[in-house]
């Protein structure tokens, strides 16, 4: 899962990077609403944690851009502001969740967890694919009912698979949903994150689809 943070205060932007990294997310940092606005509207992110009282350009306005553009992308608002006028513009301009300052790291990302699975169009925190299991809040992957011995970015990736379990996912669009923006995103490191998964809890559950990418499936199948 990847993940933009646009704040200008250095040290809640460095706090939001960290806690969101723990949590398992790509992030990429912004610290104006220009910046911001750009990174939105030219990479892929799975949500965005968007500051209201940006220097350059306003949150707000920098969230309209991204609607009237067709960029639906969740977006937790930031804010200082807590008058309810305040958030029900954030509301009518598409914000999806309202968090304000101060506010815990952790209920931060609570919350952006929760706009990942509801954008990906799942109702509970607890997703399930077949004898995998993915608790979404925890970032917990159970096979069987025992936890995976995953690194970070088999975690990431294996997560993503779930959230979209039964479609096929290419893989350009796992590479923009799993690294940062300025990491290099190397195919040949996905096809070696697969067979790691693969060996892991089996070579039916991931299929290689010739010319779709790679489809996590509950049933299983012949790979393609």
């Amino acid at each position: 899962m990847r993940a933009l943070a646009v704040e200008d205060d250095p040290r809640i932007a460095e706090q939001l990077r960290q806690a969101l990294t723990m949590a398992g997310f790509a992030v990429d940092v912004a610290h104006d609403g220009e910046e911001g606005e750009f990174l939105g509207s030219t990479e892929t992110y799975d949500v965005v944690v968007l500051d209201l009282g940006l220097p350059k350009k306003d949150g707000l306005s920098v969230l309209e851009s991204w609607r009237r553009a067709g960029r639906t992308v969740p977006v937790l608002i930031l804010t200082a502001r807590d008058d309810w006028s305040e958030k029900v513009r954030g509301f009518r301009a598409g914000a999806d969740d309202y968090v304000v300052k101060p506010f815990r790291m952790e209920e931060v990302v609570v919350r952006c967890r929760s706009l990942v699975r509801r954008a990906a169009g799942h109702a509970t925190s607890e997703l399930t694919c077949g004898a995998l299991t993915l608790d979404t809040q925890l970032a917990i992957i159970t096979f069987n009912g025992l936890p995976l011995k995953l690194t970070a970015f088999e975690t990431r990736m294996l997560a993503y698979l779930i959230h979209h379990a039964e479609r096929p996912i290419t893989r350009t669009e796992l590479s923009e949903h799993l690294y940062e923006r300025d990491t290099d995103r190397d195919f040949n490191s996905i096809e070696v994150i697969i067979g790691r998964l693969r060996r892991k809890i089996g070579r039916d559950m991931i299929e290689t689809i010739r010319g779709q990418g790679y489809r996590l499936s509950a049933g299983g199948g012949e790979t393609r």
